[in-house]
């Protein structure tokens, strides 16, 4: 079991190879950053984006939340992390390509579909029940086809993906570019089991990549 000692200790095994390894683009980086592509993934410790596109320091910006979800575009009060890291990207970094990477047994996806933390309070599960929520419709389309069991999980956990990309769509900054052919979207899975990533088509649906 990994615990703070022993990110430590990998700290240390970093700082004498890698690190040393690759001095001079870390000198490069520490200048500023100029990723090609923004990846949103889930927070779930199984699906480093980094390590499933074998990926070094400064190639892809990443946000990552339960059930890599993005909000839609909305003026109200709050917190928007992801929106400001997509903002971020975006207008500031001017990445030409966001991927949209769902994954296989992601619990954001099972709390969506078991509703298991609806009333619940902040704390005891409010804040994820209010996050996932953005599922709901896609959630009850899924139950009535497929029920609550194998197939409706899988179904829902694709589903994440295409919502995230219309709700990216509804941000003028990317609908603007995505028009313009300066951005274009992606959507991809990544089955835990098989360790398969299927890249999503312009008609929404997955395939082996």
């Amino acid at each position: 079991m990994t615990d703070f000692t022993d990110l430590l200790d990998g700290y240390g095994r970093f700082r004498s190879s890698e690190y040393r390894r690759h001095r001079e683009r870390w000198v490069e980086l520490s200048e500023g950053q100029n990723p090609r592509v923004m990846v949103i993934a889930c927070s779930d410790s199984r699906v480093d984006p980094a390590q499933v596109f074998d990926t070094v320091p400064g190639e892809i910006f990443v946000v990552r939340n339960v059930a890599n979800l993005v909000p839609p575009f909305e003026m109200g009060g709050g917190r928007h992390g992801v929106s400001a890291a997509l903002e971020f990207a975006v207008t500031q970094l001017e990445v030409p390509e966001i991927v949209v990477m769902g994954h296989g047994a992601c619990g954001g996806v099972g709390a969506a579909l078991s509703r298991r933390f609806a009333g619940e309070a902040p704390g005891a599960g409010g804040f994820i029940a209010h996050w996932v929520d953005m599922l709901d419709e896609a959630r009850d389309r899924i139950v009535a086809q497929h029920g609550d069991g194998p197939e409706a999980v899988r179904a829902l956990e694709l589903e994440t993906v295409r919502v995230s990309i219309a709700n990216l769509r509804s941000f003028p900054f990317v609908a603007e570019r995505e028009a313009a052919g300066t951005l274009t979207l992606h959507g991809a899975y990544f089955a835990i089991a098989d360790g398969v990533l299927h890249v999503m088509d312009d008609v929404g649906e997955f395939a082996p990549a």
